[in-house]
Parts: C-alpha cells; structure tokens; sequence
C-alpha cells in the first residue's frame, strides 16, 4: 500500500511539473529554454541544500553520474527543443510511446519478457493516451522536434533505469541535478535558444524544479527499486492525464467525453498492466 501511495504522489508531482510548464509558457511568461535551464539550477540548489543540511555529502564523483546526470541533462534538452516545433499532445504522445519502447526492450534485453497480459495493459494505456492527446486539425510532424522528443524519451527511459540502482535517491538526484545544469545550460545557449522570462516566469520555474521536479525526481529514484521496469514504464502513462484532469480542476478547462473515455482507458490499462505484476 505504500509502494502504491508513493507511486501516485510522484505521478501527481510529475503531472504538477507539466501544468507549471504550460502555465509559463502559454501564458509567455518564459521560454521553453529558460525555464528548463531555471528548472534545472532551482532543484539542484533545493537538493543540494537538503543534503548538507542533514550532513551529508554530493556523490559526484561516481560512475552512476555519467548516466544518471548525462540522461538527465539528454531529458531536458531535448524536452525544451522539441516543444518549440511539435504541438503539446502529438510531443506528450511521441515521449511517452519512446519511453514504454526503451524501458520494455530493455527488460527484454536482460532477459525478463514482459507477460502478454503486461504488454496489452501498455498498449492499451497507449492507445488511451493517443485517443486524449491526439491534434485535431491539421498534424504538425516536425522531423527535427520529433527526432529531439525521440532523444529526451529514450533519456528520461535512461534516467530512470538508472535510479533502480541509486543507493541514495536524495543524494544521487542532486548530484544528478548539479552535474546536468551547465551541461543544459551550455548546451542550449549553443543552440541560439532565447531567454525571455518575466517575474512570474522564474517563479513558476522554481517551483517546477525545487519542488516537482527535484523532490518529485529524488521520490521516484526512491520507489524504483520497487518496481519492475515494465510497471515504471506503465503508470507513467498516467501523467498526461492527471495534468489535463489538474487542468480542468485548476485551470477551468473543459472535460469533455474524450478526456472521461480516454481517462479509463489509460487507467484500465495501467491497472490489466501492474495488476499482473502483483498476482506473480
């Protein structure tokens, strides 16, 4: 029951992070570029903060950083950069699809098949999110955004693999954290992205990264040990609709049918998904 509780509060903290995102930059008050980069430095100094308060110490120099820090830093740089050419719902779609590929394959490469049972409630769940999220209208498939969502997929796919093997999850998020944030920021300056945020901008991006991101990133390297990578790639597919559910709580958006249907597909989904786990 634990396991469970922790799980939905790090999906609600991941949804939290998507509705902080779209707030600043559908209001304009940020970049996609600057609020990545402020997400970033705000959850390294909340974790690097935390951890000195309770004495201990930045396991920095550690061969768990070059993927935890280097797929993270993949994870957010391709998350910024795609957003500026693929449309919000086809992007989630293009992520979260990579994601449940690499994690699966990666469950298959050690060995460990996924059910047939796991492998319908994913693609289910899937086929739930895609009905959600899908573009009306004319679909904007941008090569270069697709390819740059493919790559922060198979980083974050990365990112979490590794934290099933992070003996500290407070202390490897925030190395994680601090080792990735000149590498994003470097990186996206490279690029020519522009820097545009207002006052409310930077707050919305500090929370986002002290609070959602970082804590909510430390939270899941801590119940990754306790789940099967096939069950972590799953239940992230709840995320997309927990933001959309927070939007329409929030934000005042509308829930239409869609979003109820496509809702308990995806949930139902999940449950064929995790349900089998727990049986064997």
């Amino acid at each position: 029951m634990q396991l469970f509780v922790l799980t939905a509060l790090t999906m609600c903290a991941f949804a939290a992070n998507s509705i902080l995102n779209r707030l600043a930059i559908d209001s304009g008050a940020s970049d996609p570029a600057g609020f990545a980069v402020m997400r970033v430095l705000a959850g390294a100094l909340v974790l690097t903060a935390l951890v000195l308060a309770r004495g201990g110490h930045l396991p920095l120099h550690n061969r768990r950083r070059v993927i935890g820090a280097g797929s993270l830093s993949l994870y957010m740089i391709g998350f910024s950069l795609a957003y500026l050419t693929l449309d919000a719902g086809l992007g989630a779609l293009v992520l979260f699809a990579v994601v449940q590929i690499t994690m699966f394959a990666f469950t298959a490469v050690k060995g460990t098949l996924p059910t047939r049972q796991q492998l319908a409630g994913a693609a289910m769940a899937l086929a739930g999110l895609a009905y959600v999220l899908w573009p009306s209208g004319t679909v904007r498939v941008d090569p270069a955004g697709t390819a740059l969502m493919i790559a922060a997929g198979v980083g974050w796919a990365a990112y979490s693999l590794a934290g099933r093997s992070e003996p500290d999850a407070l202390k490897g998020t925030a190395a994680n954290f601090l080792i990735a944030l000149p590498v994003t920021g470097l990186t996206l300056l490279i690029t020519g992205a522009e820097w545009n945020m207002t006052g409310m901008g930077y707050v919305l991006a500090v929370v986002s990264g002290g609070i959602t991101s970082g804590l909510g990133y430390a939270l899941w390297y801590r119940v990754l040990p306790n789940l099967a990578p096939t069950v972590a790639a799953v239940v992230q597919l709840s995320v997309p609709v927990i933001a959309i559910l927070g939007g329409v709580v929030l934000l005042g958006e509308t829930a239409s049918a869609r979003l109820v249907f496509g809702t308990a597909v995806v949930l139902g989904g999940i449950a064929l998904a995790v349900l089998q786990r727990q049986r064997s």
